[in-house]
């Protein structure tokens, strides 16, 4: 294998959105594809979400939403954050791109979602105005639908009421974390972003809720070697052995997108959790995992699960990608 590779198992993205199908009754799930598919890969990400159920596909600017028009020709692709330019909206006009809208301006032969304010008080209309023909979709953004269900229960009943007479158009409030909690979130249609690539968005083990992590970080153990009772490793003495501890070395550093604030999370090295001791200085510097193992395990694999590129962080559980 290479020093360190990351791994993306799309099989493992298809079954997390049938999972997140089954929590919906009838709703349709919007796979959320921006920032290059969180890490993963836009264009490959979007495609096994759809092939799984997925029925729209939402993205952050309409440059994103451009990239995926050339390889998703007649697929929905809704654009979650401002319009930008007068350019940039012809250009979306063009690409049949549908774009969320946020003020009194609504641009003409574009699909549009208006954006209703409910709570998170960022992009979004304080009051509903009367829909034009443009309006496809109503929606709004949860604030608290992973930590405070009550407050978005309260954001949920203004938006109720604030569309109720609208039905007809598509209605739209859920993330990730209201979808799989508040049923009374789904509406019509989900925007599911973390979910799908098994990231909790509870910050618990992912499998708790039926998800699997979709991409995983590969090293190797370089070197095996054991270090005394009060020997210490890396850069400012960070770990000290407590007892006779073996360390491995894992050949990755920042240039790989490992940082200090890593330390304390997990890997998994022959299969077995181990604690990260030290972290690396620069591009080329390394980092130890604590590994109560035998010598001849120089080599073995080292895996860190549910790592993202876009959040760069190490799920604590370290649930294995099958």
């Amino acid at each position: 294998m290479h020093r360190s590779e990351i791994n993306v198992d799309l099989g493992a993205l298809r079954r997390n959105v049938r999972t997140l199908l089954r929590a919906l009754d009838g709703s349709q799930l919007w796979a959320v594809v921006k920032a290059d598919g969180y890490g993963h890969g836009a264009v490959d990400a979007a495609g096994a979400a759809l092939g799984a159920g997925a029925t729209a596909l939402c993205v952050a600017t309409i440059p994103e939403g451009l990239a995926l028009r050339s390889e998703y020709r007649v697929e929905r692709i809704v654009v979650l954050g401002p319009a930008g330019s007068n350019r940039e909206i012809a250009q979306a006009r063009e690409a049949g791109l549908e774009l969320v809208i946020a003020h009194d301006e609504i641009p003409e032969g574009v699909r549009v979602h208006l954006k209703l304010d409910t709570g998170m008080a960022r992009y979004g209309l304080a009051e509903l105005p009367a829909p034009p023909a443009e309006v496809v979709g109503l929606m709004t953004h949860l604030a608290t639908a992973d930590a405070d269900a009550e407050f978005a229960r309260t954001q949920l009943e203004r938006f109720t009421a604030a569309t109720d007479e609208f039905r007809h158009l598509t209605r739209h409030a859920a993330n990730s974390a209201a979808t799989l909690r508040l049923p009374e979130s789904h509406f019509d249609a989900v925007r599911c972003g973390g979910a799908i690539y098994g990231l909790s968005p509870f910050n618990t083990d992912p499998g708790e809720d039926g998800l699997e992590p979709v991409l995983s970080w590969q090293s190797y153990l370089a070197q095996v070697k054991q270090l005394s009772a009060g020997g210490s490793t890396g850069y400012g003495r960070r770990f000290v052995a407590d007892e006779p501890t073996w360390i491995g070395i894992v050949p990755v550093g920042y240039g790989d997108g490992f940082s200090r604030d890593l330390t304390g999370t997990e890997v998994r090295v022959a299969g077995e959790l181990r604690p990260i001791a030290s972290y690396p200085w620069g591009r080329r510097s390394c980092y130890s995992a604590t590994a109560c193992c035998p010598r001849r395990t120089r080599g073995w694999r080292a895996r860190s699960t549910t790592t993202s590129s876009a959040e760069s962080r190490v799920d604590r559980c370290g649930r294995a990608v099958r």
